[in-house]
């Protein structure tokens, strides 16, 4: 794991825990720093993410044939998602990254990066790649609420000259009112892309084989995933955000899924993401920890209906 990053030296910056141990929470007002970020005066300090870099000549299409992305024709500078699935379809890696023309690089998950160099490393065989972890040479850093880019760990200091730093917080807070969900955070051992809307975005659906297509083409042919992501908004008056993990019960205490992740917004208040059971009514009340919550769609409960229909 990355060392603590400087700009926990900054003035007001209050250290984060858990998964985003290393870089700061917020730097005194949480809600600010969202606003800052939307108007894309802000920046946020991602160090403790990995990073991976794949160079060789074979790397597109070696990339393209392992993950669930088309990569193989990937213009250099493109942003891209992809994911690496087990062979039943669960999702063991998200990986976010491009191509520069000589290399790929990718950011992953706090803490993830060691299994997925490994990995990777055992699926080389004869092809003409090779896979560095530069976690300790290069970091993350956002300057919008869902642009990152890299910059050299010497030179983290000089990403708040002139911009203001903003913490995880309000970050996280930004990407749970988008619906968008976090590896390792709003997904078990068992998610599969079709649960929480990375078909389109990290899954390409016309493309070669890879490890898991299967499941992830006959879910979305042919049948609905068994749970989908939802947005709670959460019930303000109670003082706590429910934890990681937390049970999703319906009205009657019946559990019916978990809770990802839980911010405070700075407009829609108390929010988070869960995995709930595909067939529960959408119009239903929640309690996650105590706290009752709404829920808003964010992978639809008949998807699977819908491309039956065009078929």
């Amino acid at each position: 794991m990355p060392a603590a990053s400087p700009l926990l030296d900054l003035p007001g910056a209050v250290p984060a825990d858990g998964v985003d141990e290393g870089v700061a929470a917020h730097y005194g007002d949480p809600f600010r720093e969202q606003r800052l970020l939307l108007a894309g005066d802000g920046v946020v300090d991602l160090s403790h993410h990995g990073v991976v870099r794949i160079v060789g000549p074979d790397r597109l299409s070696w990339l393209h044939s392992l993950t669930s992305q088309h990569l193989e024709s990937l213009e250099p500078g493109r942003w891209v998602s992809t994911l690496v699935l087990s062979p039943q379809g669960h999702v063991e890696h998200s990986l976010r990254g491009y191509d520069d023309g000589q290399a790929f690089w990718a950011e992953v998950e706090p803490g993830s990066v060691a299994d997925l160099v490994g990995w990777l490393d055992s699926m080389r065989f004869m092809l003409r790649v090779e896979v560095v972890d530069e976690t300790p040479y290069w970091a993350v850093v956002a300057d919008s609420p869902e642009g990152v880019r890299l910059v050299g760990r010497g030179d983290l200091r000089s990403v708040v000259a002139d911009r203001a730093p903003c913490g995880v917080w309000a970050f996280e807070a930004l990407r749970i009112a988008r619906g968008e969900p976090r590896f390792g955070l709003d997904t078990d051992h068992k998610t599969i892309p079709n649960e929480v809307g990375w078909i389109g975005t990290a899954v390409h659906l016309d493309k070669g084989c890879y490890r898991g297509q299967e499941t992830v083409a006959r879910v979305h042919n042919l049948g609905r995933p068994p749970r989908r992501l939802v947005q709670l908004l959460l019930d303000g008056s109670v003082d706590h955000l429910p934890t990681h993990g937390a049970a999703v019960t319906d009205e009657d205490g019946k559990e019916v899924g978990f809770l990802g992740s839980a911010a405070r917004h700075f407009e829609l208040g108390p929010v988070g993401l869960a995995l709930v059971k595909r067939n529960l009514p959408v119009a239903d009340t929640l309690v996650v920890d105590g706290v009752p919550a709404a829920q808003e769609v964010v992978v639809d409960p008949e998807v699977g209906l819908h491309v039956r229909a065009r078929l």
